[in-house]
């Protein structure tokens, strides 16, 4: 995907639509790197109106990349099974993140390398696992508890994630109210 705006500060709007769009990218190829998908597939470049040749040099060369790196799916380390789970669990939680990037993640800060420096802080990392990553990995537990019941290590096996990561994901879940825990079948089930 290419998104492409008028260089920071050059807009003849007055809108913070720039700043939106950085953190966007930057929350978005993180999110990416986190299904397995490459995040080049994701650029973002400042052009104003007057820059057509540069327009069309950038897409030229964003549009060779995205040849070089093949299609979707192939180019990834990530199954395409689970490449899809993990999309599907993406997709799901896709209000939450926007609250989030709005509320936890948006700095008031106004420049393109405060941005940059705050997406890639051990801040943001911290703040990306606990508000973002685990609700990922809990959503697509759910999806498949949702199907059938299944042992904790039919989860673990199905997602790729490690047993106790698992016990701590249905603790959580658990406390919301999301599963339930079949003690004479010795499974987990989504609560209906």
């Amino acid at each position: 995907m290419f998104i492409g705006g008028c260089w920071p500060g050059e807009c003849h709007y007055i809108t913070e639509g720039n700043y939106l769009a950085l953190s966007g990218m930057h929350l978005c190829r993180k999110l990416l790197e986190l299904t397995g998908i490459n995040p080049e597939r994701l650029r973002l470049d400042w052009i104003s109106a007057s820059e057509g040749n540069r327009f069309a040099e950038v897409l030229n060369d964003f549009s060779k990349r995205l040849k070089d790196l093949g299609p979707l799916g192939k180019g990834e380390e990530e199954a395409e099974k689970g490449l899809k789970s993990k999309l599907e669990a993406v997709t799901k939680l896709i209000p939450y993140i926007k609250l989030v990037e709005r509320e936890r993640m948006r700095i008031p800060v106004k420049s393109e390398e405060e941005y940059n420096k705050f997406f890639t802080s051990d801040e943001f990392n911290r703040l990306f696992k606990e508000l973002i990553v685990d609700k990922l990995e809990i959503s697509r537990m759910m999806t498949l508890l949702r199907k059938k019941p299944l042992s904790t290590a039919e989860i673990s096996d199905i997602l790729g994630i490690s047993p106790s990561e698992i016990s701590r994901y249905l603790n959580d879940s658990a406390r919301q109210g999301l599963v339930r825990f079949d003690e004479s079948q010795n499974l987990i089930a989504a609560a209906m």
